[in-house]
């Protein structure tokens, strides 16, 4: 028998405070998966880069959902043969996508939502457009994965997930992402599972995108609506892109070579919309989805 190790008295403090961190936080993610500010998708992201929420027993998890209970969470354990002890960490990818499924809203009587995919040109606005639509709160809008560190700022799960590079290698490898990128180094990716339980939900879902992600998240799923937004006239974009005064004479060359090559892409889009008036462009997007 193996004896355990002895921890001085400043080791035992260490490890007691980050008990009660480790706990502090599971119970935080309890009580927003209580309010419904939290989804079983949105924990199983967090515990994928997190060691205290994967320590979380799966059995507390889902007796946090409203309306599961202590009961119905061991029969629903029992049935997608999941130990009453495991923990999150513990799951099989198998179990993860069934319990996942298990908690999507699939009811005969809830319309899926529609999923727009917005993209265009660099400067010609897709994101003033985005906020505006997001504002309207008739749309869902999906999380990102990225391989960065989080600035100061920033909320794991609510600004992005931020994951490791093997976690990212590994999605990509078990074909989780919509859509995936990588720009200065580091990776970023639309998850699936959450976009897909949106919709089941009758949730609309915005995902603004740029152009070879639109093509990805189409190719991954067909019935979405992909939208190019077009500047009112060339002029005007390259007033917009010369305009930022930042960059070099070599710098607006390359940049201007690029919106030419990506306005070529509008035929391949489902509808292209020209945005002269943003009011008029989110009247049109809001639209496609009724």
């Amino acid at each position: 028998m193996v004896n355990p190790p002895i921890l001085s008295a400043e080791q035992r403090a260490t490890a007691l405070v980050k008990a009660l961190e480790a706990r502090k936080r599971r119970a935080d993610v309890k009580a927003k998966v209580r309010s419904g500010e939290f989804s079983i998708d949105t924990v199983l992201e967090i515990a994928s880069n997190e060691e205290s929420i994967a320590k979380m027993r799966v059995r507390e998890l889902l007796e946090a959902v409203s309306g599961v209970g202590n009961v119905r969470a061991l029969a629903l354990m029992e049935r997608l043969n999941i130990s009453p002890t495991r923990r999150i960490a513990g799951l099989g990818r198998h179990q993860m996508r069934d319990l996942r499924r298990e908690f999507m809203k699939t009811a005969r009587d809830i319309t899926p939502g529609k999923l727009l995919v917005l993209s265009g040109p660099g400067g010609v606005g897709k994101s003033t457009v985005a906020s505006r639509l997001r504002a309207t709160g008739d749309f869902w809008v999906s999380i990102s994965a990225t391989t960065r560190a989080p600035r100061s700022n920033e909320i794991d799960a609510v600004d992005y997930f931020f994951i490791t590079e093997d976690e990212f290698s590994r999605r990509i490898r078990d074909d989780e992402f919509l859509e995936w990128a990588e720009f200065a180094g580091n990776r970023y990716g639309t998850p699936s599972v959450p976009v897909e339980e949106a919709l089941l939900a009758g949730r609309n879902v915005l995902l603004e995108i740029e152009i070879d992600g639109a093509r990805q998240v189409k190719a991954h799923m067909s019935n979405a609506i992909t939208v190019f937004l077009e500047p009112p006239t060339w002029e005007e974009l390259v007033a917009r892109l010369v305009g930022r005064g930042t960059d070099s004479p070599e710098r607006r060359a390359e940049r201007l070579q690029l919106a030419q090559d990506e306005l070529a892409s509008a035929p391949n889009f489902d509808v292209v919309v020209v945005n002269d008036q943003v009011e008029r462009v989110v009247e049109q997007l809001i639209a496609l989805t009724s």
